[in-house]
C-alpha cells in the first residue's frame, strides 16, 4: 500500500478520497486553485499545494504543476477523482514518466474508450451490443444529415469526446438537424476541444442502466447495476441501485457484457459501462445496448458501495498499489436498495440556472450519507460545478430507501443560495417513480409540476416575522427591549407583532393574526407544531419548514429601480460572454437569440424578452461579467 498519495481534484470527490485514505493510514496531499485556498478538501488533507488561478485551465487542468506537487511532497501516486484530468491519457503517460503511479486505468485503456465512435467499434468486436448509428470520421454536415435520415428520426447527436450531456442534442425532425448539429459541435468544442459528433438512433422508452466494473488489468468483476434514468437534459439527477424491475437473466447478461468490455481493453481499476435500455416491454436481455464506458470512478458510486458493502476507493488504492482483485465475482452480493440525489446550487423555477453564493447555513439530515466538499461559510464559486452534496440513503427495500431519501431531502437545510432541494424532494415523492416507472423522459414530462415555485406556508411567514423582530429565541433575544406590546416589522408584506410575554406573540400579516408560542419542541403556529429551524444573514431570513423558504428583509432606506426590466438583458450568473448575435439598431422579436454566456461548464442562451430594437450592446465577446450585469438594452421601434 502507498504511504502518501496526491488527489488531483477538488470538492466532494477529493474529500471522499481523503476519507478512505485516512482509514487505510495513507497520508494525503491536496492541490488547490486561488479560489479554493480555504476549501474543505484543503483543510482535510495532510498537506496542500497551490497550483494556479481559479480557472480550471490555470490550475486543476495543469498536469505539469500537479505532477511537480506530487514529486515535491513525496507522494507515490496520484488519484484523479472524476472530471478534470481523470480521463486524459496524456496525463497518465506523464504521471508514469515521472515515476509515479496513476490510480486508474492505463492510458491505452482510456484512449480505447475515450472516443465514443471508436469505443463502439471495439465493443462490437468484443460481442457487446451497440445502438444503431453512425460513428464514422466524416463530419461534413450534409453527410451527417444523410446518416440521420438513414437511421431514422428521432436521433441523438452526441459529442464523441467527453460526457455529462455536453455536446448532445435530440433531433425530432430533419428540419431541425442543421441548427442542432451546429449547437452540439460548438458546445463540444468548448467543453472538450473536439467538435466531432456521432449520430445514434433515439430509443423511444429509454432507461439508462450502467454496470460498475473493476479490473486488475487482466480479469474483471462487476458490482451489479445502477439505474440512472432520472435525468434532465442528459444530466443525472437521482440514481439508484439495483435497477427497479431487474430480472436475474437481464442482470446476468448485462454483467457479462460489462466484464467483456472491461477485459477487452485490459482494464485496471474502477470503471462504468453505460447501457441504453428499451424499457417499453420490461427489462429483456435482448433490449440493451452499449453507450459508452467511463474510465474512472463515477459520481454515483456511493449507491453501489451501499448495496455491496464495498469501498470502491479502497479497492482503487489496493489494486493500484499492486494487490490483486479483493474478491471474486461469486463473493459479491446485493443487500437492500440505495438512492443518491445530487444537491446543486441552482434556480429551478428560472430554468435550472446555476447559482452562486456563500453558504450561511448548511446542515444535513440525520441518518443519511452526505458526500460534500463544502461547509457553512464556504462559497459556491462560478468557476466550478455548483454541486453542494450528494445525499445517499440505504434501506432493506426500495420503498424504504426512497422514503428515507424524501425525508432526508426535506430535512436538509441550505441557506445563502438557491438550491434544487424542493425539486428533488418532489421527485422522491413522485407516485410513478415510487412504482418504479422510470425512464429518461419522466422529468421532462412532469417538469411543470416538479419545477414549480414552492408555495410559502403562512406558518413560515409568521416565523420569519418573529425572526425579523429578533424574537426567535424568546426573551433572551430581545423581549425586554420592547417599549410597546405591538410593533410593525420590516417584511416583504405588511407585518406587525404583538408580544404577550416570553415566547408568546401574535403575528399580524395584513388582516390575518396568527398565535405563535415557543414550546420545548420549537415554535408552534396557531397551535400546530412546526419543527421549523431558522438561519439569518445579510438581510435575509431562511425558514426551514419541509423545505427552505427565504425572505429578503427590506431596507426601509432602499430605493427601487425605475427601469423596465424587459428593456435589459441581464447576466443570470457570473460568466464569460461567448458570443453576441446583435448590434445596435437591429430589430428583434421576443425569443430571438441575443448572446451566449458560458458559466459553470455550460452554455446559456440569452433571448429577447420582447419585440424591439437593440439600443445598446453593453458587452463584447470574451468579456467576463458578474451576475446581474446589463448585456443588451432594447427600445421600442420608432
Amino acid at each position: 500500500m502507498f504511504s502518501k498519495i496526491l488527489i488531483a481534484n477538488r470538492g466532494e470527490i477529493a474529500c471522499r478520497v481523503i476519507e478512505t485514505a485516512r482509514k487505510l493510514g495513507v497520508a494525503t496531499v491536496a492541490v488547490y486553485s486561488e479560489a479554493d485556498s480555504e476549501a474543505r478538501h484543503v483543510a482535510m488533507a495532510d498537506e496542500a499545494v497551490a497550483i494556479g488561478g481559479p480557472a480550471p485551465k490555470d490550475s486543476y487542468l495543469r498536469g505539469d504543476a500537479i505532477i511537480e506537487a506530487a514529486k515535491q511532497t513525496g507522494a507515490q501516486a496520484i488519484h484523479p477523482g472524476y472530471g478534470f484530468l481523470s480521463e486524459n491519457p496524456d496525463f497518465v503517460d506523464a504521471v508514469e514518466a515521472a515515476g509515479l503511479v496513476f490510480i486508474g486505468p492505463s492510458a491505452k485503456a482510456i484512449r480505447a474508450m475515450g472516443l465514443k465512435d471508436a469505443a463502439k467499434a471495439l465493443m462490437e468486436k468484443a460481442g457487446v451490443p451497440v445502438v444503431p448509428g453512425y460513428h464514422g470520421d466524416n463530419q461534413d454536415p450534409e453527410h451527417l444529415a444523410g446518416a440521420a435520415d438513414t437511421i431514422g428520426y428521432p436521433v441523438l447527436i452526441k459529442a464523441v469526446a467527453g460526457g455529462g450531456g455536453k455536446g448532445m442534442r435530440l433531433v425530432e425532425a430533419p428540419s431541425d438537424f442543421a441548427d442542432a448539429l451546429a449547437s452540439a459541435q460548438g458546445e463540444a468544442q468548448t467543453a472538450f476541444g473536439n467538435p466531432a459528433v456521432l449520430i445514434e438512433k433515439f430509443i423511444g422508452s429509454p432507461r439508462h442502466i450502467e454496470v460498475q466494473v473493476f479490473g486488475d488489468g487482466d480479469k474483471a468483476v462487476h458490482l451489479f447495476e445502477r439505474d440512472c434514468s432520472l435525468q434532465r437534459r442528459h444530466q443525472k439527477v437521482i440514481e439508484e441501485a439495483p435497477a427497479p424491475g431487474m430480472t436475474p437473466e437481464m442482470r446476468e447478461a448485462m454483467g457479462q457484457a460489462a466484464t467483456r468490455a472491461a477485459e477487452a481493453i485490459g482494464y485496471k481499476g474502477a470503471g462504468t459501462v453505460e447501457f441504453i435500455v428499451d424499457g417499453s416491454d420490461g427489462l429483456r436481455p435482448d433490449r440493451f445496448w452499449f453507450m459508452e464506458m467511463n474510465t474512472r470512478l463515477q459520481v454515483e458510486h456511493p449507491v453501489t458501495e451501499a448495496i455491496t458493502g464495498v469501498d470502491l476507493v479502497e479497492w482503487q488504492l489496493r489494486v493500484a498499489s499492486g494487490e490483486p482483485l479483493p474478491c471474486a465475482q461469486g463473493d459479491l452480493t446485493i443487500t437492500g436498495h440505495a438512492f443518491e440525489a445530487r444537491l446543486y446550487a441552482e434556480d429551478v423555477p428560472a430554468g435550472f440556472l446555476p447559482a452562486t453564493g456563500t453558504l450561511s447555513h448548511l446542515r444535513f439530515a440525520d441518518g443519511c450519507r452526505a458526500d460534500t466538499g463544502v461547509r457553512t461559510g464556504d462559497t459556491i464559486s462560478p468557476w466550478y460545478d455548483p454541486m453542494i452534496a450528494k445525499v445517499i440513503t440505504h434501506g432493506p427495500t426500495r420503498a424504504t430507501a426512497l422514503g428515507q431519501l424524501a425525508r432526508a431531502l426535506e430535512e436538509t437545510e441550505v441557506a445563502g443560495t438557491v438550491t434544487n432541494l424542493a425539486f428533488l424532494a418532489r421527485l422522491a415523492r413522485h407516485e410513478g417513480f415510487a412504482r418504479g416507472e422510470v425512464d429518461t423522459g419522466l422529468i421532462g414530462r412532469e417538469i411543470d409540476a416538479l419545477a414549480a415555485p414552492t408555495e410559502t406556508p403562512v406558518a413560515a411567514k409568521a416565523l420569519a416575522v418573529i425572526a425579523a423582530a429578533g424574537l426567535w429565541d424568546g426573551e433572551a433575544s430581545g423581549f425586554s427591549l420592547w417599549q410597546s406590546p405591538r410593533r410593525t416589522v420590516p417584511f416583504e408584506e405588511e407585518a406587525a407583532i404583538r408580544v404577550h410575554g416570553p415566547g408568546q406573540v401574535t403575528v399580524e400579516l395584513g388582516e390575518e393574526a396568527h398565535a405563535c408560542e415557543l414550546a420545548e419542541d420549537g415554535w408552534r403556529v396557531n397551535g400546530a407544531k412546526t419543527g421549523a429551524r431558522m438561519a439569518q444573514s445579510d438581510g435575509a431570513i431562511t425558514i426551514f419548514l419541509h423545505c427552505a423558504h427565504r425572505f429578503d428583509i427590506p431596507d426601509p432606506l432602499a430605493r427601487g429601480a425605475d427601469a423596465d426590466a424587459s428593456d435589459l438583458t441581464l447576466a443570470p450568473m457570473p460568466g464569460l460572454v461567448k458570443a453576441v448575435f446583435v448590434s445596435a439598431g437591429d430589430t428583434v422579436a421576443a425569443g430571438d437569440r441575443l448572446a451566449i454566456m458560458e458559466a459553470m461548464k455550460m452554455e446559456h442562451t440569452m433571448r429577447a424578452a420582447r419585440d424591439g430594437v437593440v439600443a445598446e450592446v453593453l458587452v463584447t465577446e470574451g468579456a467576463q461579467v458578474e451576475a446581474g450585469a446589463a448585456l443588451i438594452r432594447l427600445e421600442d421601434e420608432a
